[in-house]
């Protein structure tokens, strides 16, 4: 059984890629014409120093705000894991619901220049409207200073809720398969998840374990399909199980279905136990030398005495 999100939300909402602002006839927001927004503003020195060294691929995410005038650090975290697993846990948990920021977020690919990196412009709704002006009006100048060329995507963030009622995912595809068939039926070009019924035998028994497989194929996939479906993974999982009360043996993730062999599912299945107690041998007495006589006798031991 395959699955897909439909090509709808993905985790921040985005803005039109043009500096058109649109307001309430209810709201008047005045302006002082004359005033250039983001004129003179650029990265301190430590925020420059900082961008090199960044750039080695030691850090997943860098935040940049705008204070006194000028581009400062305004956090950083370091890359543990691969881009997509990190991606929720590293960029939503620095976003502030009324404060514009930027985010530097690094990919695991890279081009000539060095690693490839995603640009989340954040604005949020409820941040005031001089603060949004002057971070779009100093986006190009950030770009610049960190390098253009490093930057694979823009992403203009408004909120990080995911729509969920605008998000669709719909069944793909049903139909009997064995393991020898289960790789002919994971796409190469497009991600997926998939509910696998294995049946097999453990220790004698006979086990029908229900297996999830999230397969995304590299980067053959679009950084927001990849965003869409790192996000909506968790939800699905978590309603199979308390809606549906199927019960998940085991969730992999898979970059290539020719990965998916018998010996692969058995052992993801039921992992082999590494634990070895350590063996100790009795340490030897002194050389040419008994030891005390014992106080208590063993069996036997008064027979033997009784006949000497």
């Amino acid at each position: 059984m395959q699955l897909e999100p439909a090509q709808t939300t993905p985790r921040l909402r985005e803005l039109p890629n043009h500096q058109n602002h649109s307001l309430r006839a209810n709201n008047t927001i005045r302006l002082n014409p004359c005033e250039n927004f983001g004129a003179g503003i650029a990265a301190a020195k430590d925020v420059k120093d900082f961008f090199a060294s960044a750039r080695n691929g030691e850090y997943r995410l860098l935040k940049v705000v705008i204070e006194d005038e000028q581009l400062v650090m305004g956090g950083s975290k370091l890359a543990s894991k691969t881009w997509d697993q990190e991606y929720d846990s590293c960029v939503l948990s620095v976003l502030e619901d009324d404060q514009p920021a930027y985010i530097l977020y690094r990919l695991d690919s890279s081009n000539n220049q060095g690693y490839e990196w995603i640009f989340v412009a954040w604005s949020p709704d409820h941040s005031p409207v001089r603060q949004k002006m002057l971070y779009a009006a100093t986006r190009a100048t950030l770009k610049k200073e960190f390098g253009g060329g490093h930057i694979k995507e823009e992403i203009f963030g408004t909120t990080r809720e995911v729509d969920i009622e605008n998000e669709i995912i719909k069944l793909s595809d049903t139909a009997p398969t064995e393991i020898k068939d289960l790789p002919k039926r994971i796409p190469k070009d497009a991600p997926r998840y998939h509910f696998f019924l294995y049946k097999h035998s453990h220790e004698g028994d006979y086990l029908e374990s229900t297996v999830f497989i999230y397969s995304m194929p590299g980067y053959a996939c679009s950084i927001r399909e990849r965003m869409l479906y790192s996000s909506c993974k968790n939800p699905l999982v978590d309603m199979v199980e308390g809606n549906l009360n199927i019960e998940i043996a085991k969730k992999i993730e898979i970059d290539d279905g020719d990965e998916v062999t018998g010996d692969f599912l058995y052992e993801e299945v039921h992992p082999k136990q590494h634990a070895h107690k350590q063996k100790f041998a009795k340490p030897k007495g002194p050389a040419g030398k008994r030891g005390g006589r014992r106080m208590i006798r063993a069996p036997g031991d008064e027979d033997e005495d009784e006949d000497n």
